[in-house]
């Protein structure tokens, strides 16, 4: 193995590109020339923080990034290692490096991202490139070795016994949440948890109370099993109690990270709702799709807590942590629900693949999730602030956002005369992929136009591709205006 010295370059701060991915583009055109060789080892995190000037937390974005994108490799107690150079990865820098100031972008070219997926700024998207592929199959076949039954015989219908134990272990430590296993269904994803709770909570001409503006998903299976939707109006504190005569069956809430304006549900209010639900015997289903990205302060506790799953079911999913491929989710039940629960589910038949929940539940048991976690959640914190950034100094003259430090998605609400879905549509014709915010929005005019937004996903897209895919959207938004 060869100790590589001071890669000997400095920080360019005047410059628009970040730091951390001024110090991604230096070394990976020092692999692509030869100049670092095939397992040499980078200088660790706090000695190149210090040369350079940074923080340390810079040098471990840059280099985690690295990892991903596949010129380093990373083992615990081994620094970070040179695994890729030569002409193959000349081509990927080029690809990577932004177009100048004066060079022209045609109107129909697209984005020429690394990879045909990437059309920003879809939102919700996780980013495949940062999976831990290796770590992954090493703990599937060390299940296939040790317990081959397991990924095809799951112990009921609820999911695999040891994936329901660490997923209580994980809601206990993260969202405050105490449950058995007894009381944990693995999901084929939240979208299957909620149609999961809506064929057992409710008959059709029951009423379900969801959030206005919210996911659209819901309408659709409350429309097909014949139920009738209350939509409840978002204020500063959240959605609002409902005031019909007759009570809904259940409310569907957001109240960690409001999809898809972002705020978190006050605590009154939260109390409100447990309140309402205890007096009128209807049940509130929590939907914490994407609770653990948040990037400053602790995670703000799940409603499940606050009631002790009293009239609370938990909603959670490992597609926007984990993998969006695996398609495994969860849902957490109050204890006099499980006997209903488990009729629905012998009645409907359980639609989570068994295969992935033994290794899910050993690579949680082992950490590895959680070091997985821990990384993204750095890397994205970089993309969001890189976005947040730009759009404040480019886009002032046609909106601003509301930064709730949380989620994968940001809303930029639009102060100028244009209509979001005019602009969303000239996007897609530039390969970008950006849903407008009255298109989440049930309420009739005049209430639905003050929802004039753009919805920006950033998760899944590194900051080249974030910085692209602002340029082809200030393009837009300049041509609109003329």
């Amino acid at each position: 193995m060869k100790q590589t010295p001071w890669l000997g370059f400095s920080i360019d701060r005047g410059a628009a590109m970040p730091v951390f991915e001024q110090i991604c583009a230096a070394i990976r055109l020092r692999a692509a020339s030869g100049d670092l060789a095939l397992g040499s080892k980078l200088p660790p995190t706090r000695v190149f923080a210090t040369e350079l000037g940074v923080s340390r937390s810079t040098i471990v974005t840059a280099y985690e990034q690295l990892v991903a994108e596949g010129y380093l490799s990373s083992q615990q107690g081994s620094g970070y290692l040179l695994c890729a150079s030569g002409e193959v990865e000349l081509t990927q820098v080029r690809d990577l490096t932004p177009p100048a100031a004066s060079e022209p972008v045609a109107r129909n070219s697209g984005l020429q991202p690394r990879s045909s997926a990437a059309r920003p700024f879809r939102a919700g998207s996780p980013d495949m490139r940062l999976f831990p592929y290796r770590q992954w199959a090493k703990t599937v076949a060390r299940v296939c070795r040790s317990d081959p039954q397991s990924l095809f015989l799951g112990s009921s219908g609820f999911g695999s016994l040891a994936l329901r134990q660490s997923i209580c272990d994980h809601v206990a430590e993260w969202r405050g949440i105490s449950a058995l296993p007894e009381q944990v269904i693995v999901t084929a994803g939240a979208t299957d948890a909620l149609e999961i709770c809506l064929h057992a909570l409710a008959t059709p001409g029951d009423r379900v109370a969801l959030e206005d503006p919210g996911y659209r998903p819901l309408q659709y299976f409350i429309n097909a099993q014949g139920l009738v939707s209350d939509f409840l109006r978002v204020d500063d504190s959240g959605a609002v109690l409902p005031s019909g005569r007759v009570a809904p069956r259940l409310a569907i809430l957001t109240p960690s990270h409001q999809f898809p304006l972002g705020g978190a549900m006050s605590p009154a209010r939260r109390m409100e709702f447990i309140q309402w639900a205890s007096e009128t015997e209807a049940w509130i289903v929590e939907d914490d799709y994407d609770s653990e990205f948040r990037y400053a302060g602790r995670p703000i506790p799940a409603m499940a807590g606050f009631d002790q799953l009293h009239r609370t079911l938990y909603v959670g999913s490992f597609s926007k942590i984990f993998s969006n491929a695996l398609r495994l989710g969860y849902l957490i039940l109050p204890e006099p629900l499980v006997g209903r629960f488990g009729d629905s589910i012998q009645r409907f038949g359980p639609k989570a693949s068994s295969m992935p929940q033994q290794p899910l539940a050993d690579f949680i048991d082992k950490g590895e999730f959680y070091r997985h976690l821990r990384r993204v959640r750095r890397i994205y914190a970089e993309r969001r602030r890189f976005l947040l950034e730009k759009l404040a100094q480019d886009f002032s003259a046609y909106g601003y956002c509301v930064d709730h430090q949380a989620g994968m998605q940001v809303v930029f609400h639009l102060t100028c005369t244009l209509k979001d879905h005019e602009i969303c549509a000239r996007a897609r014709d530039l390969g970008l992929s950006i849903e407008p915010l009255s298109g989440f929005v049930q309420a009739p005019k005049p209430e639905r136009d003050a929802y004039n937004g753009l919805l920006l996903g950033f998760c899944g897209y590194s900051v080249p591709e974030l910085e692209l895919g602002l340029a082809q959207l200030l393009k837009v938004l300049q041509q609109l205006s003329c």
